[in-house]
């Protein structure tokens, strides 16, 4: 007869680790930083437990409001204690219903709680970093890359279009700006970055960032590096690029892949850039690249494609492996970030427009993938699932503890 399992705690959740206060900060002072928009008159809950009430339902697979209030109904007296549920005369507590939470979630400060949630996940990537390689010293590669909320669109109003600073492995948003519909991401680069420690990071983008003035304020005031894709949006550059004598240089790195209907392979090739041969028109280029693409979907025509960038690092300071992995962890991004947030979150779906409430629930998404990946989660979608069915244990995935002197009465 075979063995009954002994943990009641699911398979999905035990990936996790332990949740102890050495590995997980607790979220509640981050979130006291965020001012409260609202008139003291006539409030009930305080604007920390509301952003917690959104917070912990979003790391349980909330998609919009009304599932955000549907956690807060399901929750116990003790759980609405903890994220500071404020007590009636009679002794109950009860949750923000969706008008309420919609309503807060629209006047809040985008900005402030994005701020709040980027500076939380990145002090739990810098612990993430230290417990997994605590002897090896690695470079942050941090992608710059823009989403559009597709739902948030009206008929007297555009989509809203986020721009946002995303680590690649594992994933953790540490910065987002909202990009607005007279401007386009270019002008929101330097206002992403600037509150970021980027000393010896690595930033990665697309040709559309490829904007010589943020380049040098980027190595010059940041002291970080770059790896800057290359298009014909690019002329100069693009032109000297692709003049380079690749054919004379060997295959440094490949890597070949098959899944989906299609087998891809990828290989780079690097030349070292020398200033007394004229260099490259692209500010501290020191290495070109080259990564050529093939792909053969099932019962198709191989296609293929040649990707030029240049990268502010020597050949000494990297490798070709270490180069084609950021390249591919930057495209990475819309799989490992925009897809969970469209896919298992709904984001594309959802309806929510007014005031900063669509820029609110794509931050609570943000902090909801980043806080679960880097505790090592590989499916967000089985594991929000999992904590939905135990609504408790969002608190110590968030370092949330019960302090009644902090979080109400």
């Amino acid at each position: 007869m075979p063995a009954v399992a002994s943990s009641p705690i699911p398979a999905v959740l035990e990936k996790l680790g332990p949740l102890d206060a050495d590995r997980i900060a607790d979220l509640c002072p981050y979130l006291a930083s965020v001012p409260d928009p609202r008139s003291r008159r006539g409030r009930w809950y305080s604007l920390v437990s509301v952003l917690l009430v959104c917070a912990c339902a979003a790391v349980s697979g909330a998609k919009s409001l009304e599932e955000i209030a549907e956690f807060a109904e399901r929750a116990t007296n003790t759980l609405l204690a903890t994220l500071g549920i404020r007590r009636h005369l009679l002794g109950w507590r009860r949750g923000p219903k969706p008008v309420t939470i919609g309503r807060v979630l629209m006047a809040v400060d985008g900005d402030a709680l994005d701020q709040a949630v980027g500076a939380y996940l990145a002090d739990q990537h810098r612990k993430s970093a230290c417990v997994d390689t605590p002897t090896v010293r690695r470079r942050r590669v941090i992608a710059v890359d823009g989403k559009a909320l597709r739902g948030s669109a009206r008929l007297d109003a555009p989509r809203r279009h986020l721009l946002a600073a995303v680590t690649h492995h594992p994933v953790a948003t540490l910065a987002q700006v909202e990009v607005g519909a007279k401007t386009n991401e270019t002008r929101h680069f330097k206002p992403l970055l600037a509150p970021l420690h980027l000393a010896d990071a690595v930033v990665t983008f697309d040709a559309l960032h490829s904007v010589k003035a943020n380049i040098t304020w980027l190595v010059e005031t940041k002291k970080a590096h770059y790896i800057a894709v290359i298009k014909t949006n690019q002329p100069t550059a693009y032109a000297q690029l692709a003049a380079l004598p690749w054919a004379s240089i060997t295959v440094q790195h490949t890597a070949s892949r098959a899944a989906h209907g299609r087998r891809e392979s990828r290989s780079i090739k690097t030349c070292s850039i020398a200033d007394s041969l004229g260099g490259i028109a692209f500010p501290h280029a020191r290495l070109a690249i080259r990564v050529h693409r093939r792909r053969k979907p099932t019962g198709k025509p191989e296609s293929r494609e040649s990707v030029y960038a240049v990268s502010s690092l020597d050949i000494h300071q990297t490798s070709p492996a270490d180069l084609a992995a950021a390249i591919r962890g930057h495209w990475g991004i819309e799989n490992s970030s925009h897809y969970i947030r469209d896919v298992t979150f709904a984001e594309d779906a959802s309806t929510v427009h007014a005031g900063n409430a669509p820029r609110a629930m794509a931050t609570f998404r943000n902090l909801a993938i980043g806080t679960l990946k880097l505790l090592g989660a590989d499916n967000i979608a089985k594991t929000t699932r999992a904590i939905r069915h135990e609504p408790e244990r969002a608190l110590a995935i968030l370092g949330i503890t019960n302090n009644p002197g902090t979080h109400g009465t």
